[in-house]
């Protein structure tokens, strides 16, 4: 039995009869123990709800949140007081790749740690943690990480 199992589950109800252009992109997720229903959709591209998170962005938030956590984690084990952490993470859907897919994964992170930090040592954790992330590991496309570095 692995681990840390996962699971996730997706419903989706309506009818596809009418062809390519009617169906509703929309459904929804849950992931036990968490309570919270996730209400999705595909890109507003491709019919989808622009209200609604579509599967492409859910991915890069995930690489953006495993970041997050494998540095914090990184600079809490070392002693590094991290007071704030920011995060613009960017991709695209790559229409010309065969198979369609997205891109590379573009993380610009921006941290905020106490005065007198060895900046030199936040950045050797940022890619401690880049390389220990679970879900940039598991990615088929490049996750990219950048950062700026402020003191408090």
């Amino acid at each position: 039995m692995p681990t840390h199992p996962y699971v996730a589950r997706v419903h989706w109800a309506g009818s596809t009869g009418a062809g390519i252009r009617s169906y509703s992109r929309d459904h929804a997720a849950v992931a036990a123990p968490a309570t919270p229903v996730v209400e999705l959709s595909a890109d507003s591209a491709f019919r989808g709800d622009p209200d609604r998170f579509n599967p492409e962005q859910l991915v890069v938030m995930a690489a953006s949140s495993c970041q997050l956590l494998s540095f914090l984690g990184a600079a809490a084990r070392a002693g590094i007081d991290v007071l704030s952490y920011d995060d613009e993470a960017t991709s695209y859907l790559d229409l010309d790749a065969s198979p369609a897919r997205l891109g590379a994964i573009r993380l610009a992170a921006t941290v905020t740690v106490a005065a007198g930090t060895d900046e030199a040592l936040v950045r050797e954790l940022a890619e401690q943690a880049h390389h220990g992330c679970y879900v940039a590991n598991s990615l088929a496309v490049p996750v990219e990480v950048g950062m700026t570095v402020r003191f408090a």
